[in-house]
């Protein structure tokens, strides 16, 4: 599963924490594999302000899903301080972590943090991240002269006790590096490519983009040398799994639910904030004025029965070509019985028969 995760601004923060942890546990109970949780300062819709601190709760409570963050958004932290916590979070969890990366994607994240310019904030996350395996890969004395950061430990180093050491964590040499996807033909796809990273699509934009997606970061590791996997590709979709297809229609249909806020706040941020709004629409010769909230659900969120979801998902695949896993997008539980629900009959029913059609069907 893959979440921000997004919920009404008018909710008790400490409830909706407890909902996030519940949807990790079930989905640990289920079988699902990986669990990404996003990081977010300044917004009171999406309130996990660290992923690691959120994750670290969860770590005695859960046997087999493997952590990831979703991500940190590499500008808006200092690379000394995301190898030592990253490092420490690896160890409490023996090695369950996925690292995501990302260059940030909240506007008032950005003006908060003074990294307002969209292109630096791609050039600081790879020099960070850079930062952070060096410190890693070797013991003090560090010098490390960045143009962003300079980094320099050398008069206060005493090997005896160690003092003057960053931590490293518990795979080695690192953990698995993750990077998000989200604009079309999108050049950190190559760049994951290119670093053997592991892409990873959002759900933010319409699957016609995801194919776009595979190929920069097919160019990337051709580049390199490397023969691209698409077992190591994450696609992320919102997928909402429901007894009959009537059910799913009719929550689709309440213009008040969770689902619609969601994307009501999408509809707002790609129209004004990112003056995108080609991103979630089918066709570019779409006019605007037609891009709804419904119009955005009816084309961006996979529901209905098991059978409808499955039907889906095979289309999905035969458009997008091979991926290794999907991350279903995880979303405000306005009602809690529904996606408990949901993702049972996703674990259950739809997963075991989606996979069976995967292995059977040629990569592309």
């Amino acid at each position: 599963m893959f979440t921000m995760p997004f919920h009404h601004p008018a909710r008790d923060y400490a409830t909706i924490l407890e909902e996030d942890q519940e949807a990790i546990l079930l989905a640990d109970r289920l079988g699902f594999t990986e669990a990404f949780v996003g990081e977010h300062f300044s917004s009171w819709s999406e309130r996990i302000t660290s992923p690691l601190i959120f994750l670290a709760t969860l770590i005695p409570k859960t046997t087999q899903i493997r952590f990831a963050t979703g991500v940190i958004n590499m500008p808006q932290l200092h690379p000394a301080t995301v190898a030592a916590h990253v490092a420490m979070f690896d160890q409490l969890c023996r090695g369950r972590f996925i690292l995501g990366i990302g260059p940030g994607g909240l506007v008032s994240d950005f003006e908060l943090f003074d990294v307002g310019q969209a292109e630096l904030r791609p050039q600081m996350m790879l020099e960070s991240i850079d930062i952070v395996l060096a410190l890693w890969a070797q013991d003090p004395p560090y010098e490390i002269d960045g143009r962003f950061w300079k980094i320099s430990v050398k008069n206060s180093v005493y090997p005896e006790f160690k003092v003057g050491y960053v931590p490293r964590p518990f795979q080695q040499p690192h953990p698995p590096i993750a990077l998000s996807l989200l604009s079309p033909n999108s050049s950190s796809a190559r760049t994951a490519g290119e670093r053997g990273w592991i892409p990873v699509s959002g759900n933010f934009f319409h699957r016609r983009y995801l194919r776009g997606h595979w190929e920069k970061y097919a160019e990337g590791c051709e580049a390199v040398g490397r023969r691209p996997d698409p077992d190591v590709w994450r696609v992320s979709r919102s997928v909402l799994v429901t007894e009959t297809d009537g059910e799913a229609e009719d929550y689709l249909a309440d213009p008040d639910n969770g689902l619609s806020f969601y994307y009501r706040f999408f509809l707002f941020s790609f129209s004004r904030l990112r003056k995108a709004l080609f991103m979630v629409k089918p066709d570019l010769a779409m006019p605007d004025e037609a891009v709804t909230v419904d119009a955005i659900k009816r084309g961006m969120i996979i529901a209905g029965s098991p059978r409808r979801v499955l039907d889906q998902l095979v289309a999905l695949r035969e458009e997008t070509g091979h991926f290794g896993t999907l991350l279903m997008a995880g979303h405000d539980w306005d009602q809690p019985k529904l996606w408990r629900r949901s993702m049972e009959l996703l674990a259950t029913d739809v997963m075991p028969k989606f996979a069976t059609h995967s292995a059977a069907a040629p990569a592309s």
